[in-house]
């Protein structure tokens, strides 16, 4: 008997451990989606080189147009130069929010600010909206996402769109890659 009562003793003790070990995969639980803080940051330059930013080294990137993403597991940092007539201001980001609320799947409004950057002033666009389903497993995580748009004549408007898992903390490798943003001569 007393065999039996140590053996379930250990097995609870083990459970116990394993289950400090790995996550629930809930996509709001801590620690889900958190880019590492000893993260190394690389710097990118697209073809014509109109501008630098730092990206997290390692990521897989995908360029198309105007576009580059770059991808690790739950992150993404999407990175575009459009042309644009003039500088975005609070109002443009109201209405860019607007819009995205009919056309969002998880979309919950944030704010539209301006912010200082290296770079110079930029419109911050946040809001949370849903990520595309993964391709394996089919599950959604809603994502915190933070849209940076840089202006500059005459290259242009630079929007550089950072989502994570609602509740990552990433909040200093997104201050690298939007501190890091410059234009090139």
């Amino acid at each position: 008997m007393r065999t039996i009562s140590v053996l379930a003793a250990l097995t609870a003790a083990a459970v116990l451990v394993l289950a400090g070990c790995g996550g629930t995969g809930a996509p709001d639980a801590g620690g889900a989606g958190d880019i590492p803080d000893n993260q190394a940051f690389v710097e990118y330059r697209p073809a014509g080189n109109q501008y630098a930013l730092k990206v997290p080294e390692g990521w897989a990137r995908a360029e198309s147009g105007g576009t580059v993403t770059f991808t690790d597991k739950l992150n993404t940092i999407t990175v575009t130069l459009g042309a644009a007539a003039a500088a975005p201001d609070v109002p443009t980001g109201q209405a860019e929010l607007t819009a995205l609320a009919g056309t969002t799947s998880g979309f919950t409004a944030g704010t539209a600010a301006m912010v200082e950057r290296p770079a110079g002033p930029v419109l911050l666009v946040t809001y949370r909206a849903d990520a595309p389903p993964d391709p394996v497993t089919g599950k959604v995580v809603n994502d915190d996402v933070e849209r940076y748009e840089y202006w500059h004549a005459p290259s242009g408007l630079l929007t550089v769109t950072l989502a994570g898992p609602h509740g990552a903390d990433n909040v200093d490798p997104w201050r690298t890659v939007t501190d890091s943003v410059r234009w090139l001569p």
